[in-house]
């Protein structure tokens, strides 16, 4: 009796201890494991529900959307499932007829086939501990079979099956059949076909394998009798990787700035058509003007009433010296498309009206380092115009004078309180050419800003997502001042004298619009509304180099053009009524400095005629040489026939010119001076000594 105690305790303890030894780690349920799920990419789609385009966020595995057993194709089921676990819906996790023909196969000395079953994988997979390296021994072994046994008791065949096909390892880093489907055939799992199984059946055994050696494994599991399309199938499989993606990657800049996490599925405000059209019309400029001209380039376009971005091209990749950054968010110097906020706020404040005169003449103003003589773009002035010539060409010195009035300081605020956050310094940090556009800006500050105008001087942020907050508009410009400049920004006849009549800004519908070109000519930009939206470009080097032979008009400007066609394709743009406190007045200019007109004005400012201010009223001041030019002595012309003639403005009764220390005589007389080599200080003095203004100039 005792012997047999022994004998009994001896057994429990050995299948105790077995049992032990064997046990398998606890296995996660099917719900968990989809729940889990973690994709290495994340997904864009448009505000219609489309996907746009995806970015890959962890670079451990590739790893696609868990796919769901019914979007794979049944002959994909079949194939794999008979290629790897033939008795896989017979058996109950593990197939003991394969795993005694795998050990009567090493008994005999022959190449055993493998035994693992589906169920097994998937429990291996669940729990990598049951097949980490060094732990392939016949207790591991079991312990899998255990672990296959126990996930057969809690799943269903469906589940196990289709945990195996997301699960498994097909080629590289592709993990799962969705990242397969898409690497190796550019398909998604539903389209597979018979040869495409095979193949992806051929690849499990040894996802490392070479194009022969898959080509002949496929033939073998088709059993087909003509194999000679495989060789050509596996290498094109195995060739150069395909984009894991089937979304058209319409916009990568953004997907870039949005999708962090990876599986997250981020629906925008970006509409899959309007970014399409962006994209081809800057796609067609581009290509138009060459890489030697301008490389790079970036669109977006709003929808005025909801502040939702319809379009956000950062770029378009092709002849791109730094195709990843994003133009649309990157800070460029601004030009000339900051002067419409500079003269809405001279309006508002009473300092200016559309009709008034500015002084398109030369100007030198002294600053902490040094005079700064602005000039406009084709380097010649003209004269007296209205302040809405002076806007609509675009001419720069009146918008400095403009500047004046305002004052530096009030006009930097503005900007800041417009959505300009890259002004980070005061007013006098970027000093008088503010007016021209000195500070740097990004695309999407300007059309959030130009929205601004569009929707009666008043400002948003702009919204990118469907969730992202909608805030409340907030007034930064008198509704009368935005309605003036809006009228002055659509006035084709306005615009003519710098743009010509028919210019890309001038559209079949009510549109208004301003163009600028950055110092060195190193960005181009056109701003644009209509009633319904507000179309931004940027065209120039992202690397920061100069544009060859670009202009306003034929950088930015043609692209502009065309999205607002595609834009307003059968709904024509409509002019926004005036405020009512506006006043339309029909005015004349004294001695004919414009042609006769309908202005508008903010009532209690309007005009009949409008006249230059007489010489008397304006300051006395030096009109040429212009400070800081610098002369050139020819050697072939004789010395007296290259005299400077000296140009005065104002009233300078009484005043006379000193060169250096010479006493040039009464500033009425307009001297022609003779001046040596090397720099020279001309002054204009008045009655009691005092200087009232003074240039630099140099001979050589």
């Amino acid at each position: 009796m005792r012997v047999v105690l022994t004998v009994a305790a001896l057994l429990i303890g050995t299948f105790v201890t077995l049992a032990w030894i064997t046990r398998p780690p606890p296995l996660p349920g099917y719900a968990k494991v989809v729940a889990d799920w973690r994709p290495s990419e994340a997904w864009l789609y448009d505000r219609n529900g489309k996907l746009i385009d995806s970015s890959r966020i962890d670079y451990q595995a590739r790893r696609l959307a868990w796919v769901r057993l019914a979007d794979v194709s049944q002959v994909t089921r079949d194939t794999l499932v008979a290629a790897e676990d033939r008795r896989f819906r017979a058996h109950h996790g593990v197939d003991w007829w394969a795993l005694a023909g795998a050990l009567r196969a090493r008994i005999e000395g022959k190449r055993a086939r493998g035994a693992s079953t589906l169920s097994m994988q998937v429990a291996a997979y669940l729990a990598p501990e049951l097949a980490a390296p060094g732990h392939r021994g016949t207790w591991d072994k079991l312990r899998q079979m255990r672990a296959a046994r126990a996930l057969e008791a809690e799943w269903s065949k469906d589940e196990i099956l289709e945990a195996y096909l997301n699960l498994a390892g097909f080629r590289g880093e592709a993990e799962g059949i969705g990242a397969a489907a898409l690497g190796l055939f550019g398909k998604t799992p539903a389209t597979l076909t018979r040869d495409d199984a095979l193949l992806l059946a051929a690849l499990l055994p040894n996802p490392g394998a070479g194009a022969t050696e898959v080509a002949r494994r496929a033939c073998a599991l088709g059993h087909d009798a003509d194999c000679g399309r495989f060789a050509a199938a596996a290498a094109s499989m195995l060739g150069p990787a395909r984009s894991l993606a089937l979304d058209p990657g319409l916009a990568p800049h953004l997907a870039a700035r949005l999708l962090t996490e990876p599986g997250a599925r981020i629906t925008s405000t970006l509409d899959a058509r309007i970014q399409a059209a962006a994209i081809a019309a800057l796609r067609r400029q581009l290509q138009g003007l060459g890489g030697t001209r301008a490389r790079d380039g970036a669109v977006v376009v709003v929808d005025n009433a909801s502040g939702e971005v319809r379009a956000y091209v950062g770029g378009i990749g092709g002849e791109s010296t730094a195709p990843a950054v994003d133009g649309a968010a990157a800070y460029r110097q601004a030009g000339s498309t900051l002067k419409p906020f500079l003269y809405a706020q001279a309006i508002e404040k009473g300092y200016l009206t559309a009709a008034s005169i500015l002084d398109d003449s030369p100007v030198q103003l002294d600053t902490a380092s040094g005079l700064y003589v602005p000039q406009n773009y084709d380097k010649a002035f003209k004269g007296p115009v209205s302040a809405r010539i002076a806007l609509a060409g675009s001419l720069n010195v009146p918008a400095v004078r403009t500047l004046l009035l305002t004052g530096v300081d009030a006009f930097r605020d503005r900007l800041w309180d417009t959505g300009y956050r890259g002004l980070t310094e005061d007013g006098q940090y970027y000093g008088y050419s503010l007016a021209l556009g000195s500070a740097e800006v990004t695309l999407l500050e300007q059309v959030a800003a130009y929205r601004s105008l569009a929707l009666g001087g008043r400002w948003s942020p702009l919204r990118l997502t469907a969730t992202a907050p909608r805030a409340p508009l907030r007034a930064v410009v008198s509704p009368e001042a935005a309605w003036i400049v809006a009228d002055i920004l659509a006035d084709p006849n306005a615009r003519a004298g710098t743009f010509g009549v028919d210019s890309a800004l001038r559209l079949p519908f009510w549109a208004a619009a301003k163009t600028g070109t950055s110092k060195a000519m190193r960005d181009n930009w056109c701003i644009g509304f209509s009633d319904r939206f507000t179309v931004g470009v940027w065209v120039g080097n992202l690397e920061g180099d100069p544009m060859r032979a670009v202009s306003g008009t034929s950088g930015a400007a043609p692209v502009w053009r065309d999205v607002m066609m595609a834009l307003h394709a059968g709904a024509p743009g409509r002019a926004a009524p005036a405020p009512a406190g506006i006043e339309p007045r029909a005015i004349r200019f004294a001695a004919g400095i414009e042609q006769p007109r309908r202005e508008y004005f903010l009532k209690g400012t309007a005009l009949g005629e409008v006249a230059s201010a007489p010489a008397a009223a304006r300051r006395p001041r030096i009109v040429n040489p212009v400070a800081g030019s610098v002369y050139a002595l020819d050697p072939d012309i004789p010395i007296d026939r290259q005299r400077l003639a000296v140009a005065v403005s104002g009233e300078v009764t009484g005043h006379r010119l000193w060169l250096d220390r010479q006493d040039l005589g009464s500033a009425d007389a307009r001297p022609l001076l003779l001046p040596q080599r090397g720099q020279h200080r001309l002054r204009l003095v008045d009655l009691s000594g005092r200087v009232v203004d003074q240039i630099l100039f140099t001979v050589r």
